[in-house]
This record gives C-alpha cells, sequence and structure tokens, in this order.
C-alpha cells in the first residue's frame, strides 16, 4: 500500500494545517534548521510506529502547540492529529472486488485518520450494505423465504427498518451468510466497510520506522543492561535490534559458560551487515567489522571467580595497517551508516508488513561523496520502501529528481509545507540552488559529450521528453550526452571557451538570439574555431516560427494547459495568436516584464504521470531534435 497524502493538522511548530503530495519512491523534505523538518517525521510515525513505543504515540501535553493547549484543554475535544491518504495495490485491490463484489469498490484510495487520544479511524470507498445484500440476495434463500420478507427487506431505508428486519429473522438460523461478512456485527452504519478495514485494510497498512542520528550503536554493550534495559533509549533500540537480527537470546548467553554458538550467530550477522556496509561505503574499503563477548569477573572471599558482566564489544579493524579501534572510535559518519544498517536490516527480515522510512537529516556527518553513496543505498532502497528523508545538505538532493523536494519554512504563524515550484524564501532554496549547481560543476569535468543549454528549464524539459520518447520506443537523449543548464544566453560563450579549453565535446541548444551583443560574442567563437557553426543548434530550428524558445516545440494547447496549471491562471487558448511564439505572448499577458520558466518545467514532471498526454506534433519535434542532436555527437 502507498502513501500518496499526508495532511497535518496540528503538531509543535505545526500551527496551520498543512498538506503535501508524497512520491511513490523518495521524498525529500529541505529546510533550515528548527524549520520543522523533525516535527513533521514524528507526527507521520505516530499515525502507525512499528513498534509499541510510548514515544512514537500522540500525547497533548508534548505535541499539540503549546500557545493553544489551554483552550484544547477547556473544550474537551479529541483533536485529529493527521490523515494519511494511501492507495491500494492492484493486488490488494482485486482480492477485496473478489469478496465484496466490482459493483460497489470503485476506488482505491484509504483514508487513514489518526487522533490526540491514539484512536483511529479509517475512510474507504462508500459501500453500501443495503446495495450490497441486494446483490447478494440469491444467497439470503434461507432468510427471504417469501415474497412479503423480500419486499420488507428491499423497503429498508433508516436504521429502525434495518434493526427491525434483522430481528425478524433472528432466531431461524438464518445468518450465515451475514456472519461471514460481518461477524455479527450489525452496526447500520457500515458493517461491510468494518469488515473489509479489519479483514484487509488494517493488516496492509504500513508501518513507519523512524531512524535519527542518535540511534547510534555503543562500542561496548552492557548484555545485563540490556536485559534490564538500564541502556540509553536510544542505545537500548538499536542495542535490541542488534540482538534480534543475530537471533540470540539474552537469557541463555546470560546462563552459559561457552559463547561459541553466540558468536557464531553474530559472526554471521557481522558478514551479513559488513557485505551491504561496503557495498555502499565507497570512502575506504580496507575495514571490516568485528563482534566478541567479553567478560567481566570477579573473585569472592571464597577465591571463587564469577562473572559479574558480559558485554558486546563492537570493533573496527582496518585491515591495511592492521589497527583496530571502537566502533565509537571511527568517524560519526561510519557509526551512523553501520547503526542504521543494523536497525534497518531487524525490519528488513520481517517479509509480513510493509515499511515506511522516515530518516531525520540521514548522513548528517558523511563527507560529499559519501552523501552521494548514501543517496545511491536510498535510491535501491526505494525499489521496495517509500522513503521520507529531511535535509538542509546540497549533497543530499538528487538534481535529477528536483520534483521529490518539498521545502519546509517557519514563518510567524508556524511551519509551513509547500513544493519547490511555490517556494520563495531564498535562505530554505539554497541547498536546491547548491545542487543544482553543483551538478553543473561536476559536468564541467566529468562528461565527454555536453549538450549546452541556457537554463534549468530547459534541461528539464529535455529529460523529461526524452525519458518519454524513450519510454514509447522512440529516439530520446543518448544516456552518454550530459545536459548542462549554464544560467543564461549571456554565458554561453565563457562555459564554451571553458568546455573547450577542457577539449571535450559540444553541442549548444539555444533560444534564439534577440540581443546583438550575445551573437557577436558566439560569432567570435565559430570565427576562431572555438566551436563550429554545425555545433550549434536552435530552438527555431524546429518550429515555424523566426524566434523560439524551447517551450514553442509545444502545441500551444499543450503548453497553456502546463502555465495555468503551474501559475494558477485561466488564460484561454482564444487570447493567444497561433502565429506568434507562446512565451512573448504570456509575458504580455502577465504584464511582468520577466518570465518564469522553471514553474511550467516542473509542472511537466508532474502532468506526464497522467494529466497531460502529449500531441504526435509535439513528439515528432522533440524526436527529430534529439536525433539531430545524436548525430551531432557521433561525428
Amino acid at each position: 500500500m502507498k502513501l500518496k497524502e499526508v495532511i497535518i493538522y496540528k503538531y509543535k511548530s505545526i500551527e496551520n494545517q498543512q498538506s503535501f503530495d508524497v512520491d511513490g519512491q523518495i521524498t525529500v523534505l529541505v529546510g533550515m534548521n528548527e524549520s520543522g523538518k523533525t516535527n513533521i517525521l514524528e507526527a507521520l510515525a505516530k499515525t502507525n510506529y512499528f513498534q509499541d513505543d510510548e514515544t512514537f504515540k500522540y500525547n497533548t501535553t508534548h505535541d499539540y502547540p503549546r500557545k493553544e493547549k489551554k483552550a484544547l484543554d477547556k473544550s474537551g475535544d479529541n483533536p485529529v492529529a493527521v490523515i494519511c491518504k494511501y492507495e491500494m495495490p492492484d493486488s490488494l485491490y482485486k482480492t477485496i472486488v473478489a469478496d465484496i463484489g466490482s459493483t460497489f469498490l470503485d476506488d482505491k484510495i484509504i483514508t487513514h485518520t489518526k487522533y490526540y487520544d491514539n484512536s483511529e479511524s479509517f475512510d474507504l470507498p462508500d459501500i453500501s450494505v443495503k446495495s450490497f445484500l441486494k446483490t447478494k440476495i440469491g444467497e439470503l434463500k434461507s432468510i427471504l423465504e417469501n415474497e412479503e420478507q423480500k419486499q420488507s427487506f428491499l423497503a429498508i431505508e433508516n436504521e429502525d427498518d434495518f434493526n427491525e428486519f434483522i430481528e425478524q429473522f433472528e432466531e431461524t438460523e438464518p445468518f450465515d451468510f451475514l456472519e461471514r461478512y460481518f461477524e455479527n456485527k450489525w452496526a447500520f452504519d457500515n458493517p461491510l466497510n468494518e469488515y473489509i478495514t479489519r479483514t484487509y485494510i488494517k493488516p496492509n497498512l504500513p508501518k513507519f520506522l523512524y531512524y535519527d542520528e542518535y540511534y547510534l550503536l555503543p562500542s561496548r554493550i552492557s548484555i545485563e543492561k540490556l536485559q534490564k534495559e538500564q541502556l540509553e533509549t536510544s542505545e537500548l533500540k538499536t542495542a535490541k535490534a542488534l540482538f534480534e537480527l543475530a537471533d540470540i537470546d539474552i537469557s541463555k548467553l546470560l546462563d552459559s559458560d561457552n559463547f561459541e554458538d553466540f558468536k557464531a550467530e553474530l559472526e554471521a550477522t557481522e558478514a551479513n551487515i559488513t557485505e551491504e556496509l561496503f557495498k555502499y561505503w565507497k570512502t575506504n574499503k580496507n575495514l571490516n567489522i568485528e563482534f566478541d563477548i567479553d567478560k567481566k569477573e570477579q573473585t569472592d572471599q571464597q577465591h571463587n571467580r564469577r562473572i559479574v558482566e558480559h558485554i558486546l564489544d563492537i570493533r573496527v579493524k582496518n585491515s591495511r595497517s592492521r589497527v583496530s579501534l571502537p566502533l565509537i572510535n571511527r568517524s560519526k559518519g561510519f557509526n551512523w551508516f553501520f547503526s542504521f544498517l543494523v536497525w534497518f536490516k531487524k525490519i528488513q527480515e520481517d517479509r509480513s508488513s510493509n515499511y515506511i522510512l522516515l530518516l531525520d537529516e540521514p548522513g548528517l556527518n558523511l563527507h560529499a561523496m559519501a552523501q552521494e553513496d548514501l543517496l545511491e543505498f536510498l535510491e535501491d532502497l526505494s525499489a521496495n520502501y517509500q522513503i521520507i528523508y529531511t535535509s538542509h545538505s546540497p549533497f543530499m538532493i538528487d538534481s535529477n529528481y528536483i520534483q521529490r523536494v518539498r521545502t519546509v519554512v517557519e514563518k510567524t504563524d508556524g511551519t509551513y509545507i509547500s513544493e519547490t515550484i511555490q517556494e520563495k524564501d531564498p535562505n530554505t532554496l539554497f541547498p536546491l540552488q547548491a545542487a543544482l549547481g553543483y551538478n553543473i560543476a561536476q559536468n564541467l569535468f566529468i562528461s565527454k559529450n555536453n549538450l549546452i543549454v541556457e537554463g534549468v528549464s530547459d534541461m528539464i524539459y529535455i529529460n523529461a521528453l526524452s525519458d518519454l520518447l524513450n519510454s514509447n520506443n522512440k529516439e530520446g537523449l543518448k544516456d552518454e550526452i550530459t545536459i548542462v543548464p549554464v544560467g543564461g544566453l549571456d554565458k554561453v560563450t565563457a562555459f564554451v571557451s571553458l568546455f573547450r579549453a577542457n577539449k571535450l565535446n559540444l553541442v549548444c541548444l539555444l533560444d534564439t538570439f534577440k540581443d546583438q551583443k550575445s551573437k557577436t560574442r558566439l560569432k567570435d567563437l565559430t570565427d576562431n574555431k572555438i566551436i563550429i557553426e554545425k555545433q550549434i543548434k536552435f530552438f527555431h530550428d524546429y518550429t515555424a516560427y523566426n524566434y523560439s524558445d524551447i517551450e514553442d516545440l509545444f502545441e500551444k494547447e499543450e503548453y497553456l494547459k502546463l502555465y495555468n496549471e503551474a501559475f494558477k491562471e485561466k488564460v484561454g487558448i482564444s487570447k493567444l495568436d497561433k502565429n506568434k511564439p507562446v512565451i512573448e505572448q504570456l509575458t504580455k499577458l502577465s504584464g511582468k516584464n520577466r518570465f518564469n520558466h522553471y514553474k511550467p518545467a516542473i509542472q511537466l514532471l508532474k502532468s506526464l504521470n497522467g494529466s497531460i498526454e502529449l500531441s504526435s506534433n509535439t513528439i515528432d519535434r522533440f524526436e527529430k531534435l534529439f536525433k539531430d542532436i545524436n548525430k551531432l555527437f557521433k561525428e
């Protein structure tokens, strides 16, 4: 079951109802420190935490916005905390449909509401019990023995009628069919919904696993303290996970004098975790994890020695230097990665449940390149688990998936959550801008084939249409070509010169020049053979206009739909001249001096999932463009 949308009513710094869409794989919450990112994860985790943990239960004293707490106490209300909307997978949907009949289940969205007293309710697609039973009338022959009884049933209009009908036949052994579905719960409101919720929805509802930097394993774990739960709360959770993962019964270990069997289990776990760890930990491949069971002994007055404490010792050995150190003496980044794998492996072994991972500032202490390795790890995990994580690091944002980002900012009246295209706060947007800038900087040196475009919106359009064409067995942009947005037409010549110095293959794909200065600069480059003229393509080469932007490759109706959805406008197609470029006209209609190309580009990424279907003319224009560019890189 996939989480689709989260609605948080009030929780700590969230004083006004906030909602955000959840990506099917990874959702990133980006914001400054103290903006409320952690509060969002906490509020979500408490809707269905994977363990019975008092820390992850709602509490109005600690969780409700403080300045509204007194008013809540006086009201005696039990307010809604969070609503989650899930989509059933096809397999579950088909199972339910086969059970109750397809006529009365035409939606896959399930709404789960969690209240501050930790009670819950479920909203399912509206299913009429009366209508449902009518379809099953053939199976009710033992109840409805004559026409009068049938008419009595069909005449039910309210709860009293329903109860009267039930009482009429209560003592005639008639309820085999009804018992199968409702287990003698005759609530008139919707016993069928109750049955579906109990039988199908709750057992398949995803559980949330929350993890932050405090859940780190200590280097030495007192097994006696672990058994008595005398460790620090965060250490206790991860240490328990390690012993459960190793399938070690603590009581048996404490009663034993021979630890070989337990060491064997720990070493098997050690090998399993280490293999996974070094698949992604590329910073230092010379490290090995080592577990050992140590013991503290005392001598009594009769000179007898006895074990007073058992210790699990976790060390990390450098195979090159042959030096081992306690886990805590390794870098915080390494400790976080290792501890998270222990925590995660525990739930990975649970095949009977569905999990959503909530990670608070993952990899905070990792080097930038190690954070990129962590992104690769999370991307692999997202094939089986939805992931929501917070970050303010540009290296924890994959610039290929900007649409996954939701921004979090604290204003005078609390925390607000929005999509990137709606965010205006420059401090909040900085990690996204830095991520894009870093991507560009990397492209300057590591890509052999570079397609230079003016802006990020060009890159988004090209990537999106290339993926779309490839998925439909048409020709998109070749994978070995890197798209490099340079931040405007006036910067193209500087970037071309810089790329040329690195002896890289270059093609420029540009808007039509509208100022003589840029045109002259590019001509100087061709005259000096820094770039040859045929390596420069313009969008007007693929349209009927003398001046064109990339947006002119779309049919006007298509682009206008993106524009209206992105800016919440209602511009009709009748306001546009079909013989003129679209951006020039929309700029005039908006009354602004500059046009925001980015918002409609992001809207396209969202709309390609189903709300927009591109015409064959648009597809053909982009395919011709990609074919020409691919050919230029071959020459």
